[in-house]
């Protein structure tokens, strides 16, 4: 396995048609996610896809940074059939789903699950066994 250039808990998977890690609840974690989709987007040749996706999950990232302690996990996934989907999910223990703000003209923040609803082609959250996921689906240039 290559070392990677930031700071990863755990890789769980970089092959195939998924990509999955785990960032420490810090600040950098955020640039350290961005780097790690720009560069598996690369692998996969879906450059059209990298800066709107990475965008998203920095979006994400950072709403989980503002209310989790633990561990932030990202994953891409192409399923198998659907080769004209990406799909995004960004997870945190923290059971609360987000909550869609309208921010006023004047707010520094409250915009990006705003950026993701209207970015992506489906989005929404679900529960996992410690915390929870929020997901998003891109289209796939054919």
């Amino acid at each position: 396995m290559r070392r990677l250039a930031w700071e990863v808990i755990g890789v769980i998977d970089t092959g195939g048609d998924r990509a999955e890690w785990t960032f420490p609840a810090e600040p950098r974690a955020v640039r350290h996610a961005r780097t790690a989709v720009r560069t598996r987007l690369r692998e996969w040749d879906l450059d059209s896809l990298a800066d709107l996706t990475a965008l998203l999950v920095s979006e994400l990232v950072t709403n989980a940074l503002r209310h989790a302690t633990g561990p932030i996990g990202v994953c891409l996934v192409r399923p198998a059939g659907l080769g004209d989907v990406l799909l995004v999910e960004v997870s945190d223990p923290i059971p609360d789903p987000p909550r869609e703000r309208a921010p006023r003209p004047e707010d520094e923040s409250g915009r990006g699950l705003q950026l993701v609803a209207n970015s992506s082609r489906r989005w929404g959250t679900r529960p996992g066994e410690a915390g929870k996921t929020v997901w998003f689906e891109l289209a796939v240039p054919g």
